[in-house]
């Protein structure tokens, strides 16, 4: 799960001064109905949904703050951010670099183009 919030973080850092508000919240509602159907399919029942929907939303604004100036960090300040968020055990410096790889997806194509499927324009 936490791939997934690190993901629509830097989505949506991305296309927040791009797109409209409208469409964000859109896609920020669809992505977190889609976490929570996830979790209800797993079996979990309706007390431990709303705890675990709080922590992760908390998780996904936590990173959203983190990498709001992301671009005016250095490698080692972004190895640390990745760091609070991945498993002692992850390998922080691949994932910095698929993340930039990412990053640099989501500039060359549209908020629609990526969008299109779960939105109706």
């Amino acid at each position: 799960m936490i791939i997934f919030f690190l993901h629509l973080s830097f989505f949506l850092r991305n296309f927040k001064n791009v797109e409209t508000k409208k469409n964000l919240q859109n896609f920020f509602d669809f992505c977190v109905r889609q976490v929570e159907l996830s979790i209800r399919e797993i079996g979990y029942g309706d007390a431990t949904i709303n705890k675990k929907m709080k922590d992760y939303i908390n998780l996904l604004f936590s990173m959203i703050d983190k990498i709001h100036d992301w671009n005016n960090k250095t490698n080692s300040q972004k190895v640390e951010i990745l760091k609070i968020y991945l498993d002692k055990d992850a390998d922080v410096k691949y994932i910095l670099d698929y993340v930039e790889k990412y990053r640099v997806f989501l500039l060359k194509n549209t908020f629609k183009n990526l969008s299109k499927d779960i939105l109706n324009f």
